[in-house]
């Protein structure tokens, strides 16, 4: 094998490796085991933590989308979606309010109870 062969599939080691160390750290949070996620909680950590940009009325804002829209709806954003977003930031994919940035401060079980407030306010509108 020649030389610039070597180099070109060490790099590609190297670079996939480290593709796994990062997705390795951006792993879905879980909330605790036997943890029954509480609506009213969610709404006081949601008005909190996310109102801000996703309006206290979950209608959003300028700074960031609705969460009553279809889009948001669990069989196209589960519930691991809103941890994965939490905890590491998102990207904009949907929306042109920019990149969601991580959340800090809120443990995997503070998620559950906002996702919790959030589906039963989807219900209420029709989404399923």
């Amino acid at each position: 094998m020649n030389e610039m062969l070597k180099r070109k599939l060490i790099g590609l080691l190297l670079a996939c490796t480290a593709s796994a160390s990062v997705a390795q750290s951006m792993l879905i949070p879980k909330p605790s085991e036997g943890l029954m996620p509480n609506p009213a909680k969610g709404k006081t950590l949601f008005a909190a933590q996310c109102a801000a940009c996703h309006g206290a009325d979950l209608r959003g804002s300028d700074k960031g989308p609705s969460m009553l829209h279809k889009i948001y709806e669990p069989s196209h954003h589960s519930d691991a979606a809103f941890q994965f977003a939490v905890k590491n930031g998102v990207r904009a994919h949907h929306w042109k309010f920019g990149d969601m940035a991580a959340v800090p401060g809120l443990t995997p079980d503070d998620v559950a109870h906002i996702t919790a407030y959030i589906r039963m306010e989807q219900r209420k509108v029709g989404i399923q």
